[in-house]
C-alpha cells in the first residue's frame, strides 16, 4: 500500500495521524536491533518470524515459574490478553494494533519487563527482532 493511501485509510478509520508514521518508526527500531544482533554475533543472518512465534508460544521457566507470552497475551496475538491481575492487554499483532513497536522507549520497557518475567532473563536483540517480525506478520 502506498504511503498516501495508507494515511488516507488510517485517518478514515479514525486511528489518527499518529499511526500514519508507525511503519518507519517500527523499521527504525528493527534496524537498531539488527545492528545490535550483528554486533552480538557477526554470523547473524536476519530475523525470523518463525523463531518469534516459537518464543511467543513456548513455555519457559520464568521468574515465577513456567509461563509463556501466550499466558497473558492469549493464544492468538490478534486477540486481547489479560494480566495475572485481570488488567486488559490490547492485541500484540500489528494488524490489530498498528501503533505496536513504534516507540523505542516503550518497546524497550516492555521487553525488559516481560523477558525478565517470562524467560527469567533479558531478551537478546535477535529475540526482540524475531518477536517483532512475528508480530508484524500477524
Amino acid at each position: 500500500m502506498r504511503t498516501s493511501t495508507f494515511v488516507a485509510v488510517v485517518v478514515a478509520v479514525g486511528l489518527g495521524p499518529s499511526t500514519a508514521h508507525a511503519e518507519p518508526r517500527r523499521e527504525a527500531i528493527v534496524a537498531g536491533l539488527l545492528e545490535q544482533a550483528k554486533k552480538d554475533d557477526p554470523r547473524f543472518a536476519g530475523f525470523s518470524a518463525e523463531r518469534g512465534a516459537s518464543l511467543y508460544r513456548t513455555t519457559h521457566q520464568g521468574k515465577d515459574g513456567p509461563t509463556s507470552c501466550a499466558t497473558c497475551h492469549g493464544g492468538s496475538p490478534q486477540g486481547n490478553g489479560q494480566t495475572r491481575l485481570g488488567k486488559a492487554i490490547d492485541p500484540m499483532a500489528v494488524s490489530k494494533n498498528p501503533a505496536r513497536y513504534t516507540d523505542a522507549v516503550n518497546v524497550e520497557k516492555w521487553f525488559k519487563r516481560n523477558c525478565t518475567e517470562v524467560l527469567g532473563r533479558a531478551c537478546t536483540a535477535a529475540e526482540k527482532g524475531d518477536f517483532i517480525a512475528f508480530m508484524s506478520g500477524q
